[in-house]
């Protein structure tokens, strides 16, 4: 696990404040695959790159909320899906750290599915049906 003094290859290190890594390192950071548990519950397992989650991971929140998909330097970013407790979820794009982009809200209780475009986190347009259609079909721009 360890060359000239610094962590290298496959191995579990566990800090004072009871965060526990299980993965790969390289030049004493954390690379490649793995799977980091902080001491209050939540879990991120995926790629790292340099000690940040950078690729495809799936991270859960000790509230029960979810993301599944791209990361880049730490933050959500490309596309991923995102699930609430209550079933209500995101799937669409994302950019450092916020819902940006076309994305699909859905709320299973509600009967609700509904298409939007997202920027810095917030929603600033739902597309009905028609629109979407024309946007699928490449006859209308979303932006």
């Amino acid at each position: 696990m360890y060359e000239n003094g610094k962590k290298c290859g496959f191995g579990r290190y566990e800090w004072t404040d009871g965060a526990v890594y299980e993965g790969n390192w390289s030049e004493n950071k954390i690379n490649g695959e793995g799977i980091y548990t902080w001491q209050d519950g939540r879990m991120y397992y995926g790629h790292w790159v340099d000690n940040d989650m950078e690729g495809v991971g799936i991270y859960y929140y000790a509230d029960g909320v979810s993301y599944m998909g791209q990361y880049l330097k730490d933050k959500k970013h490309g596309f991923g899906y995102y699930k609430w407790p209550d079933g209500r979820s995101y799937t669409g794009f994302w950019s450092k750290g916020k819902q940006h982009g076309l994305g699909v809200y859905k709320d299973p209780k509600k009967g609700k599915e509904k298409y939007g475009l997202w920027e810095n986190g917030k929603r600033i347009k739902w597309f009905s049906v028609e629109e979407i259609e024309d946007i699928n079909r490449g006859n209308r721009s979303y932006e």
